[in-house]
């Protein structure tokens, strides 16, 4: 799928650690949410409270999860991320992401 329809956006940005992560909030009309976001090069750990289902569109990563050692990420690939978590990432090149939360 290379666009979403029927959808709404949330005109306010998403901005973390000094605007070097950003994101906008796409809602689904069946209740569901999604984050597009960009990142810069750089180090960033983040915490979750649902699961999440990140899909990197294009760059390159790894990611640290819960009780698992450190794993490459590049456009193309998902990894999951269980509710309640702390992960971080080590972002490579310029990272285009979609987030959903399950």
């Amino acid at each position: 799928m290379t666009e979403f329809t029927n959808v709404s956006i949330v005109k306010k940005a998403n901005v973390y650690f000094d605007g070097n992560v950003i994101s906008r909030t796409v809602k689904f009309a069946d209740g569901s949410t999604k984050t597009l976001g960009f990142m810069q090069v750089g180090e960033y750990v983040f915490n979750v409270g649902v699961p999440e289902i990140m899909e990197i569109q294009s760059g390159e990563l790894d990611v640290l999860l819960p009780n698992e050692d450190w794993k490459p990420i590049k456009g193309g690939e998902s990894f999951s991320v269980p509710e309640n978590a702390q992960f971080k990432m080590r972002v490579h090149e310029l990272t285009d992401y979609i987030c959903s939360f399950v």
